[in-house]
């Protein structure tokens, strides 16, 4: 069996803003304070960092910002999943060029695909090879459910 990519606390990192923008010195602090008291990874843009309120311009500047302030002492995980599988990937490939070291792709929201569909999107993420893809399934937020054989099916491909 494999070893694992990651192991221990991975905290999901909400995004503080000021009135207009992406608050920097806060979130330098959150990354600090988090540090301090040994998360082993953090997630920026993931959905408690309000990715779907963000523009891409600052979801890169929080990962970019992220990434920078841990300096590798961590691993970074960016939330790149949304309901368009092309922009998933371009969104995973901005990730790694500003150094992500995996990605958190939730279940597409408000398409409602099929599992086929879900299985197809999740193998055109891993295909794309970008990042690692950290699937997360949160039906009460998307109004979609992975099925166990879903998973299954993508863990054995």
């Amino acid at each position: 069996m494999p070893s694992p990519l990651f192991t221990g606390c991975g905290v999901a990192m909400i995004t503080p803003f000021t009135r207009e923008d992406v608050n920097l010195a806060a979130l330098d602090a959150l990354v600090d304070f988090l540090l301090e008291n040994e998360a082993a990874a953090l997630v920026a843009c993931g959905t408690t960092g309000e990715p779907s309120t963000m523009s891409e311009e600052e979801k890169d500047q929080v990962v970019d910002r992220v990434v920078r302030r841990v300096n590798g002492r961590v691993p970074v995980i960016a939330g790149t999943g949304g309901n368009d599988t092309l922009k998933t990937i371009l969104a995973a490939r901005r990730a790694r060029d500003l150094g992500a070291d995996a990605q958190l792709c939730v279940t597409p929201y408000y398409n409602k695909t099929t599992q086929r569909g879900l299985l197809k999107h999740y193998m055109s993420l891993a295909d794309d090879g970008s990042l690692p893809v950290i699937i997360y399934n949160v039906p009460a937020r998307t109004g979609l459910n992975m099925t166990p054989q879903t998973l299954e099916n993508l863990c054995v491909i």
